[in-house]
């Protein structure tokens, strides 16, 4: 058995990150390893922080060791933090690399783990290029994967671009696996009665933190669409606002949809994940440009049919016309969609091959290819 490392954001910071990190170490302790996370004293200044809070509510994680000791701004901290986890000697450590502000801290911090001449360094990467690029995103990139032994991504993209960068380090593809911790599945009508939802009116479910590249305001123009009014239909837009929220409003109040979109724009805590995506038909995702999301594996373990727009890896995710559909970024085709979705029942269709589809995104497979990488 190994002894694991995790490097990346951990409670009491919040967010999809933390999640994914304490889940990835509950799934390495449970095969018997012994892994331990390094998270952040301070993950980002506050004057970068688009959102209002970086903590979470929620109650910590049990079972899992959290050393919040990285300050991604510090490069003193950098090395005090390389050097004290070199000592510990662990047999692998595994860095979540998603942008490229955390690059110095992270590759310094490898540079230095690395000279103990023991520990393999893995990297999972969510991306590679920025979804809001920078003239400095490939030069901090490249520093910080020159440290790294081997990597693991999540969606066949950034594989690709990953292996026009280094050609020579093992690297693999698994996707991203299932979010399983936000609750169990209630039906529609309990989780429409928690929410204060109406039992009778059909809901699509937009979630998660609102960027220019998540596309709402293309499904805003989509929503508009007048044959959409016979469905008794509602959009809630659940998630905290990572830009300024006045363009959606005005956009929202000029189509004429106030009491068609319900707009939920504070950070959805973990204990009413579930609640939301039950009450939904459908999760709907509008990205102009994407690699993952957790937010399909959140709509597959509740059993939801998806539409999203054909960028990324999203389409690797959901195949089309089977547990939900897959559309281009064009507001005529993906009101298209949402209208054939109801009018031809697709919900009873799609959910059977729902629970099929998913029984590929495992975090045992997940762990099984991260470990085979340094082998």
């Amino acid at each position: 058995m190994s002894k694991i490392l995790i490097v990346g954001p951990a409670y009491p910071l919040r967010g999809g990150l933390a999640t994914y990190n304490e889940r990835l170490a509950k799934e390495f302790k449970s095969a018997g390893h012994d892994c331990d996370i390094l998270s952040f004293s301070l993950q980002y200044p506050a004057i970068l922080f688009p959102g209002k809070t970086q903590y979470s509510i929620d109650a910590a994680p049990s079972g899992i060791k959290i050393l919040s000791l990285i300050n991604s701004v510090n490069p003193i901290n950098w090395l005090v933090v390389g050097n004290n986890i070199k000592k510990e000697k662990y047999d692998i450590v595994i860095f979540r690399y998603w942008m490229s502000f955390m690059a110095p801290a992270f590759g310094t911090i490898a540079s230095i783990i690395k000279q103990n001449n023991h520990t393999k360094i893995l990297a999972i990467t969510d991306n590679i290029s920025s979804h809001e690029k920078r003239f400095f995103d490939s030069l901090l990139t490249d520093y910080f994967l020159s440290k790294c032994d081997g990597f693991l991504t999540m969606s066949q993209s950034v594989l690709a671009q990953l292996k026009q960068l280094k050609k020579d380090k093992p690297a693999k593809y698994v996707p991203h696996p299932m979010y399983d911790m936000f609750g169990e599945i209630a039906s529609k009508s309990e989780a429409k009665k928690i929410l204060g939802l109406h039992e009778e009116t059909n809901y699509l479910l937009f979630f998660g933190f609102i960027r220019k590249y998540k596309g709402l305001h293309l499904l805003l123009d989509a929503f508009a669409d007048s044959r959409l009014r016979s469905l008794n239909l509602k959009l809630i837009v659940a998630g905290e606002f990572y830009e300024d929220a006045k363009p959606y409003f005005e956009q929202i109040k000029k189509l004429g949809i106030e009491n068609d979109v319900i707009m939920s724009n504070d950070f959805i805590p973990n204990s009413e994940v579930a609640s939301h995506f039950c009450a939904a038909d459908a999760v709907i995702q509008t990205y102009l440009n994407a690699t993952q999301s957790g937010v399909t594996q959140i709509a597959y373990f509740y059993n939801k049919p998806m539409i999203v727009t054909n960028v990324g890896g999203l389409a690797e995710l959901v195949p089309d016309n089977k547990v939900g559909y897959v559309v281009d970024t064009d507001k005529t085709k993906i009101a298209d969609a949402i209208i054939r979705f109801y009018e031809e029942k697709k919900e009873s269709a799609f959910v059977p091959n729902i629970l099929i589809e998913k029984e590929k995104f495992t975090w045992k497979h997940l762990c099984q290819t991260l470990l085979s990488l340094v082998k």
